[in-house]
């Protein structure tokens, strides 16, 4: 294939065609890009040689053209010296000076033009390169965006949904029934607590009653031995 269908080729590249492709297209994108490289390399020296073939033309051209007017002024010289006969050799060596200066002009002409074809190539392979490698990254990361969106998606479906809420369903079960214990036991600890106090409350009224009604017996018993006649032994 010449240099300038493979430029067409990769003028007309379509960058997202070659993701859908079964290769990888990180690495399709950059052999692209790698190829349009060689291309352009491969440009750059035909233009460089061509700009070296037209400056080597001008200077033949210009050569040309300057033995041409010397030797008009030659024949001008043998002329006024009344020397027809060197002015004719003189004459010839022009005429042959000057159909070379007008062939080298033709060619200079046509030698221009590629220069400028080759130059307004490279400039639009130098564009399609820089566009290809935006392109490049641009294409990169959405592809690491779908192998990231992929692998979630394989995350999520192996996860069993229905499995997944009867273990939080278990677990929130667990934990109200361990709450309702530790309320229970709260409770319980309360009024066992209240109860001891009343039970030292009422303790403590029955035995102030207890001291009491001692108390009375003794007054009792202190009177009634008081009444007692004196015995005999005494």
């Amino acid at each position: 294939m010449g240099l300038p269908e493979r430029i067409i080729m990769v003028l007309k590249s379509n960058l997202n065609a070659i993701v859908s492709a079964a290769e990888d297209p990180e690495k399709i994108l950059e052999q692209l890009i790698f190829d349009m490289q060689e291309d352009l390399a491969q440009l750059r020296q035909a233009t460089t040689q061509a700009i070296a073939s037209l400056k080597i033309q001008e200077q033949q051209y210009n050569q040309s053209t300057t033995e041409a007017q010397e030797w008009e002024r030659r024949a001008m010289l043998a002329i006024q010296k009344g020397d027809d006969a060197l002015a004719k050799e003189a004459l010839s060596r022009k005429k042959t000076h000057t159909e070379s200066a007008n062939t080298l002009k033709a060619g200079l002409q046509q030698q221009t033009g590629q220069v400028e074809l080759l130059k307004k190539n490279l400039t639009a392979i130098a564009g399609k390169i820089a566009e290809a490698k935006s392109k490049k990254e641009l294409l990169k990361v959405r592809l690491q965006t779908s192998k990231s969106q992929e692998k979630l998606n394989n995350i999520l479906g192996s996860v069993n949904a229905n499995s997944a809420e009867a273990t939080f369903a278990r677990m929130e079960e667990k934990i109200l029934k361990a709450e309702a214990l530790a309320s229970a036991t709260a409770e319980l600890n309360a009024d066992e607590l209240g109860s001891k106090f009343a039970q030292l409350e009422s303790g403590s009224d029955i035995d102030d009653e207890l001291a009491a009604l001692k108390a009375k017996i003794m007054i009792v018993n202190s009177a009634s031995q008081s009444a007692l006649p004196p015995s005999d032994a005494t």
